[in-house]
């Protein structure tokens, strides 16, 4: 049995093989130059651009002419002309002020009310839910018939693979099995050993339930400096030295309170 795996691993490799090996490189016959034929860009010449014509000037605004005032006489009908429009200045629009920011219109004094508004559902909400009222129970015939995700040939193909695979286990020494397992359908076998042990609990071994050591002091570690040298470091913004606590600004803070309440007192 070992024998034919071994063939059909081989087998399968040497169609592999031939499948994906290269293809013979044809070479090309060489073209005379006679017969190339040579594409070249030309830039299309640009036309001298056009100098603009100098502005014309404007002529000066006319001053508005006086006319003589006549007084009305005391039957007459009086009647008052509307006041003419003012000329359009001709200075272009602002865009931007003083400060660069872009000029923006003002914003409206409150937000548009919108035209609709979704409102919920109202009454009986279970009409949208899609349950049926009769329920299914298995029966002994559900072992044939596929899970509706797979179609019929596809269930035709895993029985012939499962009527047509054979298996067989291999012990070796030392404890060792060899798996190994062949289908005729597929063509197609392959071998793998014994999953590893799962690790062993905690109360099983001793030695993962003792305390850890205690650490050996130092003989040569150097005596850390006072409390007072290391408050007054961190008050002067200084960094502070090695062997300071942790808690060197805490312990600051409460030195502080304690002089404020000496000095009150």
């Amino acid at each position: 049995m070992l024998a034919v795996v071994v063939l059909l691993h081989l087998l399968f490799a040497l169609m592999v093989w031939w499948a994906m090996r290269p293809p013979p490189t044809r070479e090309g016959r060489a073209v005379p130059a006679g017969e190339v034929l040579e594409v070249r860009f030309i830039p299309a010449a640009r036309a001298p651009a056009a100098k603009t014509p100098p502005p014309v000037p404007l002529p000066p605004p006319r001053a508005p002419s006086r006319q003589a005032v006549v007084p009305a006489a005391n039957n007459a009908l009086s009647v008052q002309l509307p006041a003419p429009a003012p000329a359009a200045s001709t200075a272009p629009p602002r865009l931007f002020d003083r400060n660069g920011q872009a000029i923006l219109p003002a914003a409206t004094a409150s937000a548009p009310v919108p035209d609709y508004v979704q409102r919920l559902p109202q009454g009986d909400t279970r009409i949208m839910q899609h349950s049926s009222p009769v329920k299914y129970r298995a029966t002994r015939f559900d072992k044939d018939w596929g899970n509706g995700s797979t179609n019929a040939i596809d269930d035709v193909l895993q029985k012939a693979v499962d009527k047509t695979t054979v298996k067989h286990t291999f012990h070796l020494p030392n404890g060792i099995h060899i798996h190994c397992g062949l289908s005729l359908a597929m063509l197609a076998g392959g071998c793998g050993g014994d999953p590893p042990p799962p690790p062993s609990p905690k109360d099983g071994d001793v030695r993962l339930n003792m305390a850890p050591a205690p650490l050996a002091p130092n003989p040569n570690a150097p005596k850390p400096p006072p409390l007072s040298e290391c408050i007054a470091l961190y008050r002067a913004g200084k960094p502070l030295a090695s062997g300071c606590p942790s808690d060197t600004p805490l312990r600051a803070v409460d030195e502080e309170l304690r002089e404020q309440r000496a000095k009150q007192h």
